[in-house]
């Protein structure tokens, strides 16, 4: 019988990407990475069968991870109109078929890193190896996601939308930021300010505060100044765009009692992170008030693998069905 090959898929807001993967000495291995941009396919299903079309070896089944709930097998994506459900993918030729939140297959692939593909923020090497990792980020939205682990070798990642719940102020700034905010959404959740559309809202809050107008209107474009010149306005507001991920990934491991470690996976992390590693990150992470050592104890790391949730689908997929 010849070694099953399975489809995997990271569909977000603004990319779907998809891969094969097969197991080599227990471990999955992708092959065929291949992006398709939301915009040039009307339905999620479209783009899957493209890809199908272009693989010389038909998948046995298939894992699909995407940015959004999956409810009784069909997906809802916060910020995309795509719409699909495993039944219809099943008429693909996919199955079995399984589609999941995309941070599962971030928590799923963060524990099979190898150490090349992470980098520290803080805290110790390893963390307690029996106990939960919590796996969180910015992109186009704000994922969370955990493995649970126990001293029994049992492991269950947890499906979470922990993006949308509400943003907390950190200090008197941050008590202004989210007045002004409320302007504009009735209820301000984290999503609206550590993502890649929230990083936007974070700079033009800041510039209300302090008395100016901004014209930029490109995320990106505050990035690229930020990393040019720190000391500028921009890089002001990706300084407090990491002390509030800092905050959150403190708030996310408390909740999820991850002493095992938290992981900050998606694409904008990588992208900034010498800036990341200098800014209040990790100070507003284990600033936790009588909790600041059980903080201390718990490493920060980013995920630098740009297909890791690829490759926490195919492990999840391998599992699931018995490969």
């Amino acid at each position: 019988m010849s070694p099953p090959t399975l489809l995997v898929g990271d569909v977000g807001g603004t990319n779907a990407r998809f891969a094969t993967v097969h197991l080599v000495d227990g471990h999955p291995v992708l092959d065929r990475v291949e992006s398709f941009p939301a915009r040039r396919f009307p339905t999620l299903l479209a783009a899957v069968a493209a890809f199908i079309d272009g693989c010389k070896v038909r998948p046995d089944g298939g894992v699909i991870a995407v940015a959004g709930p999956v409810t009784n097998g069909e997906i809802d994506l916060t910020n995309s109109p795509w719409r699909v459900s495993e039944r219809e993918l099943a008429d693909l030729g996919l199955n079995p078929i399984r589609l999941i939140n995309d941070f599962v297959a971030q928590a799923w692939g963060a524990s099979i890193m190898p150490p090349d593909q992470l980098a520290s923020l803080g805290g110790p090497e390893t963390g307690d190896p029996n106990a939960t990792l919590a796996v969180l980020g910015p992109g186009t939205g704000f994922g969370v996601s955990a493995l649970i682990r126990d001293i029994n070798g049992q492991q269950m990642a947890m499906t979470s939308e922990g993006g949308h719940v509400c943003f907390a102020p950190g200090d008197p700034v941050e008590d202004e930021m989210l007045r002004i905010l409320r302007r504009r959404y009735d209820r301000v959740s984290i999503e609206r300010l550590i993502s890649g559309p929230g990083l936007l809202n974070l700079h033009k809050a800041l510039a209300e505060i302090d008395g100016r107008q901004s014209r930029i209107d490109d995320p990106a474009a505050i990035t690229e100044a930020a990393l040019v010149d720190p000391n500028s306005l921009c890089g002001a507001t990706l300084a407090r765009f990491c002390a509030i991920l800092g905050a959150v990934a403190g708030d996310i491991a408390l909740t999820t009692g991850a002493r095992g470690g938290v992981y900050i996976a998606g694409g904008i992390a990588p992208r900034i992170l010498p800036f990341l590693k200098a800014s209040p990150f990790r100070e507003r992470f284990e600033r936790k008030g009588r909790f600041q050592d059980y903080m201390a104890a718990i490493p920060t790391r980013v995920i630098l693998h740009k297909h890791a949730a690829l490759l926490g689908a195919g492990r999840l997929g391998f599992i699931d069905f018995g490969r």
